[in-house]
């Protein structure tokens, strides 16, 4: 079983890696694009027995700063 992780910035929390790329987009002739929030995806290869709710446990613990980050679980 396979699970993923998309973590990203919450509403409201600056993004500056979201802007330098938005800022190098217009710089390569991109105009169009008016934000970008940039997150990161985390794939894990789960043992038989792992549930949703172990995966999570793990993003609650280490895997999302809950702070200032959400996440989304896709379970496979």
């Amino acid at each position: 079983m396979k699970a993923t992780v998309h973590v990203m910035l919450k509403t409201g929390v600056l993004d500056p890696q979201g802007e330098a790329v938005r800022h190098a987009l217009g710089a390569l002739g991109f105009d169009g694009v008016e934000g970008v929030r940039q997150g990161k995806v985390i794939e894990l290869d789960l043992a038989d027995g792992t549930s949703e709710a172990d995966v999570t446990a793990m993003c609650e613990k280490l895997l999302a700063n809950t702070v200032i980050e959400s996440y989304r679980v896709d379970m496979t």
